[in-house]
């Protein structure tokens, strides 16, 4: 009968209806919200209004570690929250927020097979007020929700999923630590669980959020990193995925992380092309400061031209620079013959990574080509990169109100 066939089909139905909508917005110039850069079917997505809610156990509550004994990654807090896709069940579900758990799969589950799976990485932090928020969560759906389309998982509507956060994060709200320098790492996963071999795309998918408390991701703020330098190696290249934060991409990086440590460097300060161009250091995106052919101070950073992250903090930086107006910011290629120049006409300044999980990483040291290039970073008395990580800092604890990190309420 018609009302079969109609809820067979409504998957199909909502994302024609869907299409239809963003091409009649198109035509008539509307943006349904500014930062949403891709098609979402959000048409067909979840709701925070249908979230219902488990709490664990009190005899199964976990004890809170102390915050000097917080390692990057390796305690979790009580409950999680899922979301679970099916194509077949006309797309997502209604979202829970349980006891953490382990998550069972299917032995043919697609992201095991296929690295059908992305991720994203942001922190809520405790004020000075003792208020929670969390900085710039938009852009991280933004940034996920591309990933999703590109990987052929199921994209939603991104203020929906910062709802279910923001409620996953006030019932583990004693877990968001006290005291600045540590915070609450926030992990989004998007993962194919299609029980079937083949290569193609998940038409069942799981969306889930995991939470745990952190401390420097460097141990010792103030330390800085020695990196290798190897053009041997490449992590992304050009119409690849380099600019998605899909686990694929990391993978295969442990092994050139290995022989940095062995060679006394902490990150692999990674190449690309036979210019050697500057693209990312570790898991962050590189900055350099240096004085130019007029004298000129200048902040430059890779342009997003598909081999770097587009990085949260990387923007924040970019933005809170043009808004200082104290000295210029480029985003272009910058190769390591530039780099060498600039050392040897002692013109480089400072040169730092920029990330969720390190914030901002001074750079004291590159091996490149068995030359060891010191970067004089850490000789000045109020270095950028400082001042920079300063007022990030204030904003996420609270000191300075801002855009950026709103309370949760």
């Amino acid at each position: 009968c018609a009302c079969k066939w109609v809820l067979k089909h409504q998957h199909k139905l909502k994302q024609a209806a869907r299409s239809c909508s963003l091409k009649v917005k198109e035509a008539l110039g509307i943006d349904e919200r500014p930062y949403e850069q891709v098609e979402t079917d959000s048409e067909c997505t979840f709701s925070y209004t249908d979230l219902t809610t488990k709490l664990s156990d009190p005899s199964r509550l976990r004890t809170k570690p102390e915050v000097s004994d917080l390692k990057f990654g390796k305690i979790f807090t009580d409950h999680m929250l899922k979301i679970f896709y099916h194509k077949q069940l006309a797309g997502w579900q209604k979202p829970v927020i349980i006891p953490f758990e382990n998550i069972s799969l299917h032995p043919a589950a697609k992201v095991l097979h296929y690295a059908i799976e992305l991720f994203e990485g942001l922190k809520a932090y405790r004020g000075v007020d003792d208020k929670v928020r969390i900085f710039r969560p938009e852009l991280n759906m933004m940034r996920m929700n591309k990933s999703a389309y590109n990987a052929g998982l199921p994209t939603f509507d991104g203020y929906e999923l910062i709802k279910c956060i923001n409620r996953l994060i006030q019932i583990d709200q004693e877990w968001v630590p006290h005291g600045e320098g540590s915070s609450l790492y926030i992990r989004p996963t998007l993962i194919g669980i299609d029980g079937t071999l083949g290569v193609a795309q998940s038409d069942s998918a799981l969306l889930y959020t995991i939470l745990c408390p952190v401390g420097e991701y460097f141990q010792g703020s103030n330390n800085s990193i020695s990196l290798l330098a190897d053009p041997t190696y490449t992590r992304s290249w050009p119409g690849g995925c380099g600019d998605q934060k899909m686990g694929s991409n990391y993978g295969p990086t442990f092994r050139v992380q290995r022989l940095a440590h062995s060679r006394g460097r902490n990150q692999v300060l990674w190449l690309y092309g036979p210019d050697h161009q500057l693209t990312e250091v570790g898991t962050m995106n590189i900055f350099v400061f240096y004085i130019n052919d007029h004298g000129e101070k200048v902040l430059v950073t890779p342009p997003l031209n598909g081999l770097i992250l587009p990085g949260i903090v990387r923007q924040s930086i970019i933005e809170l620079c043009e808004q200082w107006k104290e000295f210029r910011v480029e985003q272009r290629d910058i190769t390591m013959k530039d780099v060498i120049k600039l050392k040897r006409s002692e013109r480089l300044l400072e040169m730092f990574g920029s990330g969720t999980a390190g914030m901002i990483s001074p750079v004291s040291s590159i091996e490149y080509l068995g030359e060891l290039i010191q970067v004089p970073t850490m000789e000045h008395s109020y270095p950028v990169h400082k001042k920079l990580k300063d007022h990030l800092t204030a904003i996420q604890y609270g000191h300075i109100e801002h855009p950026w990190a709103k309370p949760i309420e």
